[in-house]
């Protein structure tokens, strides 16, 4: 039986869709059987984010309407055997499909998948809504900045009134630098204010952005940080990537002091 995730932000541009596909391609890596659906109908990204919007045949809305099977619209990925994308229309009226109709599709892949990852609109509105009911556990991904944690509090405060078994944290986009110099917001303070298990921390990488746009997934500066996301998803640890360590003492303070006239 798969684990249902969803990932969600509340503000949108945090990195919410990179976050997911990255994990589910590390997952994918390790052995795992991993299937992405992009929920967000009409404004979706994820089959751009994973290079396969030139592949594309059937959607989830034609699944949803018996135009097709669930397995005739998933794709897989040239690059993980084991990864698996069933991507959103591109133009159609959202408001028509509701959460028992996406309910349906992952009902129908969880005795093929070790996960199903759940890719939710931004923002808290009903496609975010009809996202939650089909999945028992979240991710929810924020950036070190104060409109995106307090959005993230907003749909912590909704989630609680959904059947959920975990909720975990990922804090995405880190400057190790910035926060040394009491620039950027802690992750520790993060934790704190929002109060759910950290599941990782992603740093800033100008590769993430660059191959994004490309279809292409990873990072140099965050791979590591990929593999600790997955050791923790699936073993429940909490071993996080220090993006603050290689800033410390003086040849610390000398790579900051690099970074900031660059």
């Amino acid at each position: 039986m798969a684990r249902r995730i969803v990932f969600t932000s509340g503000k949108g541009g945090v990195g919410k869709t990179t976050i997911c596909a990255n994990l589910g391609a590390t997952l994918s890596n390790l052995g795992f059987r991993v299937a992405i659906l992009d929920v967000d109908i009409g404004l979706n990204n994820l089959d751009v984010v994973m290079g396969v919007e030139q592949r594309i045949v059937f959607d989830i809305v034609d699944v949803i309407e018996g135009r097709c099977r669930t397995t005739q619209a998933l794709i897989q990925d040239k690059r993980y055997e084991n990864l698996y994308i069933l991507p959103s229309a591109h133009s159609y009226r959202g408001e028509e499909i509701t959460g028992e109709d996406i309910k349906n599709v992952v009902c129908s892949l969880e005795n093929t998948f070790d996960y199903i990852f759940i890719d939710c609109p931004a923002g808290v509105e009903q496609g975010f809504k009809r996202a939650i009911v089909c999945a028992n556990e979240a991710v929810v991904v924020v950036t070190p900045h104060i409109s995106s944690i307090r959005d993230a509090d907003k749909v912590l405060s909704i989630l609680s009134s959904y059947n959920l078994n975990e909720k975990y944290l990922v804090v995405n986009r880190v400057r190790g630098d910035l926060m040394v110099n009491g620039e950027m917001i802690d992750v520790d303070e993060i934790i704190n204010f929002l109060h759910i298990p950290i599941l990782g921390v992603v740093p800033e990488d100008d590769d993430i952005s660059a191959l994004s746009s490309l279809g292409v997934l990873g990072g140099s500066v965050s791979n590591r940080a990929w593999v600790l996301l997955a050791e923790n998803l699936h073993n429940g640890t909490q071993k996080v990537f220090d993006c603050k360590q290689k800033y410390k003492g003086v040849l610390g303070a000398l790579r900051r002091n690099i970074k900031r006239r660059i």
